[in-house]
C-alpha cells in the first residue's frame, strides 16, 4: 500500500547543489527577487542561517509526517517507483460484474491476472469482482480493494482513494440465514481474527430478512437482481457505523438456493454468474448511502459434490462460505474521501484522485461502463485504455461502438507488455511492425500570430532570482 500512499508526495527539489554547498557555509546575506516579466513583484533578504533553518524544518516536518502516516517519502518513493522524477505509474483493472466475462466471471479466475499486473505497475486499483476467490485471496501489497460504484465515483474525479494500514470491519449478516449457517460465517468472522488477525469488531443481525431476488436480464444477457427489504440493510449498517464506529462493512445475504440444473454452466466455467449482479447492487447501496468500503458474500446451502467442476469456478466448493476473501479486502481497502471533504481536512498527501491513474484494462467489449467512459473522456490528459480481446462478456459496448480511442490487445500477456512500455515512456505503437506512421500536419501560423503567441506565453511565466552580495 505504501506505494499507492505515496502516489501525491511533492518531488523534492534541491535547494542547493553540491557545487554550492561551500557557500553556505559562510555568512551570507541573500536578496529573493520575485518577478514576473520583468515586472519587479517584491524582494526580500534571507541570510544563509534563515534559508538552512527554513528548508531544514520543512524537511523535518516532512520526514515526520511520513513516519506518522505510514508514506513512503519522496526520497523512497524514486527509489521504488518508475524512475529518478517520475511518479508511479497506476492501472486500473475492470472486468464488470455478471457479465460472463471469459475471465474474471467467475471464483477469483481474474486474480492471477491482478498479481501479474502489479509486478508491472507500482499501484494497480481494482474491484472485489477480481480479487474475491472465496475461500481464496491473495494479498497484493500495492493493489487497492475499491467497491464498484466507489470506482465509478473515482474514475469521474467526485471521490478520492486514502490507502489504510488496516479498517475496523463490521459484520451484517441476513436475518433469513438459518441458524446453522450463521453460525458457520461466524466462525468464518472469529478465524479472521484469530488466524489472520483481522481487526473485527461487532456484528448485526438484520431486523428482517433481505428477501433477495436474482435473475438474468433479458436485454444485455447480464445478470441482475433487487432487495425485498432494503431498508432493513440500511438499519443495520446504520447501527455498525453510528453506534459502533467501523470503517468498512462486510454484508451476508441468504440467496435462493438453486437447482443443480441452473448451475451446470456457470460450475463448468461458462455463462454468467446469477449471484454476482444482485450482490454488486447490494454494495453499491451501502457505499452510496455511508461512503465506506463494503463487500458482499452470499449464505447458501451446500451443493451435491462434483468432480468435474471447472478450476475457475472450484473455490466456491471448497468451504462453507465465501466470506474469507471479502474480510481480507476490506480489511485494507481505502477510504473514500470527497473534494470538499479533502479541502476541509486540509489532507494532500497519500490520497489518489482520478488524474493519477495512466492506464484502464478492460474487456473488449465492456468499455459502456461508467467508470471507463469518465476516464475515456477526460479533459487533459487521458489514460492509456487497453481493451483485451479474449476476454469477452455478453455484453456489446467495443471502443468503436461507444466511441472512446483504445489499444487493442490480444490477452493479457500483450496488455501486460503495452504497460510496460507505456510506464517506461515508451510508444506502445513503436514495438509493432509498421505501427509508427509519418507525422501529420497540424495547421499553418502566420509568422505575426506565432510571434504573438510566444509574447503572451511569456507574458504569464514567473521567476525568481537569488542575488549574493559580498557583504558578510
Amino acid at each position: 500500500m505504501a506505494l499507492c500512499q505515496s502516489a501525491l508526495c511533492p518531488i523534492p527539489v534541491a535547494a542547493v547543489g553540491p557545487s554550492e554547498a561551500p557557500l553556505i557555509s559562510k555568512k551570507f546575506n541573500f536578496t529573493v527577487h520575485f518577478s514576473i516579466s520583468g515586472c519587479s513583484l517584491s524582494s526580500r533578504q534571507f541570510s544563509s542561517k534563515d534559508l538552512q533553518q527554513a528548508f531544514g524544518e520543512r524537511n523535518g516536518r516532512r520526514k515526520a509526517r511520513g513516519r506518522n502516516s505510514g508514506l513512503v517519502t519522496p526520497r523512497a518513493q524514486f527509489a521504488v517507483g518508475s524512475g529518478v522524477g517520475q511518479r508511479p505509474y497506476t492501472a486500473l483493472m475492470i472486468v464488470p460484474t455478471g457479465t460472463g466475462a471469459s475471465i474474471g466471471g467467475f471464483a477469483g479466475d481474474a486474480l492471477p491476472v491482478a498479481r501479474a499486473m502489479a509486478s508491472v505497475a507500482d499501484c494497480v486499483i481494482t474491484h472485489p469482482n477480481v480479487l474475491n476467490g472465496a475461500m481464496l485471496y491473495w494479498a497484493i501489497p500495492n493493489a487497492l480493494y475499491v467497491e464498484g460504484y466507489a470506482l465509478d465515483q473515482f474514475a469521474k474525479g467526485s471521490w478520492g482513494l486514502q490507502p489504510v494500514h488496516q479498517n475496523r470491519i463490521g459484520l451484517v449478516l441476513d436475518a433469513g440465514i438459518e441458524e446453522e449457517l450463521k453460525l458457520r460465517h461466524l466462525q468464518v468472522a472469529d478465524a479472521a481474527c484469530a488466524t489472520l488477525g483481522l481487526p473485527m469488531f461487532e456484528y448485526t443481525i438484520t431486523d428482517s430478512p433481505l428477501q433477495v431476488e436474482k435473475w438474468i436480464d433479458e436485454e444485455s444477457g447480464a445478470s441482475t437482481g433487487r432487495l425485498g427489504r432494503p431498508d432493513s440493510l440500511m438499519r443495520a449498517v446504520h447501527q455498525l457505523v453510528n453506534r459502533c464506529g467501523v470503517d468498512a462493512v462486510a454484508v451476508v445475504a441468504r440467496f435462493p438456493d438453486d437447482s443443480c440444473e441452473d448451475l451446470v454452466d456457470y460450475r463448468q466455467g461458462q455463462g454468467v454468474d446469477v449471484l454476482s449482479g444482485v450482490e454488486a447492487i447490494i454494495s453499491h447501496m451501502v457505499v452510496k448511502e455511508f461512503r465506506i468500503p463494503c463487500a458482499h458474500a452470499p449464505a447458501l446451502a451446500l451443493l451435491p459434490f462434483d468432480h468435474t467442476i471447472s478450476p475457475r469456478s472450484a473455490a466456491e466448493e471448497i468451504g462453507f462460505t465465501f466470506l474469507p476473501c471479502v474480510l481480507a479486502g476490506l480489511s485494507r481497502a481505502p477510504q473514500y474521501v470527497s473534494k470538499v471533504e479533502q479541502w476541509q481536512q486540509q489532507t494532500k498527501s497519500g490520497i489518489l484522485w482520478a488524474p493519477d491513474v495512466d492506464c484502464v484494462v478492460v474487456p473488449v467489449n465492456a468499455c459502456g461502463g461508467d467508470g471507463t467512459l469518465a476516464f475515456a473522456r477526460r479533459t487533459g490528459r487521458k489514460p492509456l485504455i487497453i481493451a483485451v480481446e479474449e476476454n469477452e462478456t455478453v455484453l456489446q459496448d467495443t471502443p468503436e461502438k461507444v466511441g472512446i480511442d483504445a489499444v487493442r490487445v490480444a490477452n493479457y500477456w500483450e496488455a501486460l507488455g503495452v504497460m510496460a512500455a507505456h510506464k517506461a515512456g515508451v510508444n506502445p505503437r513503436a514495438l509493432r511492425r509498421d505501427g509508427v506512421a509519418h507525422l501529420r500536419k497540424s495547421h499553418n501560423f502566420s509568422q505575426v500570430s506565432l510571434d504573438n503567441s510566444n509574447r503572451s506565453a511569456r507574458s504569464f511565466e514567473p521567476s525568481f532570482s537569488i542575488l549574493v552580495p559580498t557583504s558578510v
